[in-house]
């Protein structure tokens, strides 16, 4: 790790909260050797108090805790204005049922891990995390999608200098993916802006997008699938 990267992580207070103190303690330990400045609490109500007096740039909360539950604390989170309302989460839970994962997202989590987890994996996702809320800006121009054009501040899609016309929910889609390029997006993630937060919906919207798009819809250059993840925008 370059000495340039060690100060950007140390930057970076990460909360940690989970009732098992075990647990709490090896992820403090584990992402302190990373470079992250860890804080941690035993629960919600202790993570509540800090939040409310320190600024975190990423919460990792556990979901089955005495008290208040991890959901019940991102819906908190959640419903604060100002930055702090935005501070993305990541949830853990020893529970891996899609609809618990559904409803982390659906409150507004960023990402869902199940236990037990590699710490690498848990690394990698904080390291996605952040790169998505902030270490990269979104771009200020319009991407190039080969002959397509997509201009983010606008949500307008232009082919051949023509404008396109998008659905409601496709130029969600596209605003979704286009203010991280060429990063994955869980498609879950970009369920959660859907009437069908099972992902359908998403997956009805790409192929229709696809096809306004793509030169060969059934083999995509920009709007491509990341298999077990999602979806990736790849402008030019």
């Amino acid at each position: 790790m370059s000495l340039a990267e060690v100060d950007r992580k140390a930057r970076r207070h990460l909360i940690v909260v989970d009732d098992d103190d075990r647990i709490r303690e090896l992820l403090k330990q584990y992402l302190a050797r990373e470079g992250y400045r860890v804080t941690t609490a035993s629960g919600g109500a202790a993570a509540r108090k800090l939040m409310e007096t320190l600024d975190f740039d990423l919460a990792v909360f556990d979901v089955m805790m005495p008290g208040e539950d991890g959901f019940s604390l991102t819906r908190w989170l959640r419903e604060r204005s100002g930055p702090a309302g935005r501070t993305p989460v990541l949830m853990l839970t020893a529970r891996g049922l899609p609809e618990d994962r559904i409803e982390g997202l659906k409150l507004g989590a960023d990402d869902y891990l199940p236990k037990p987890f590699e710490p690498e994996e848990l690394l990698l996702r904080i390291h996605a995390i952040l790169r998505r809320s902030g270490d990269r800006p979104a771009p200020r121009g319009p991407l190039s999608l080969g002959r397509c054009q997509f201009d983010l501040a606008r949500s307008e899609l232009t082919c051949d200098g023509e404008l396109v016309r998008l659905t409601e929910g496709e130029q969600q889609l596209l605003r979704t993916l286009a203010r991280s390029p060429h990063e994955p997006v869980d498609r879950l993630e970009l369920a959660r802006d859907t009437v069908d937060p099972s992902g359908r919906a998403v997956d009805v919207q790409v192929t229709r997008l696809r096809r306004k798009i793509e030169a060969d819809p059934k083999t995509p250059r920009y709007l491509q699938t990341v298999r077990g993840v999602g979806y990736m925008l790849a402008p030019d």
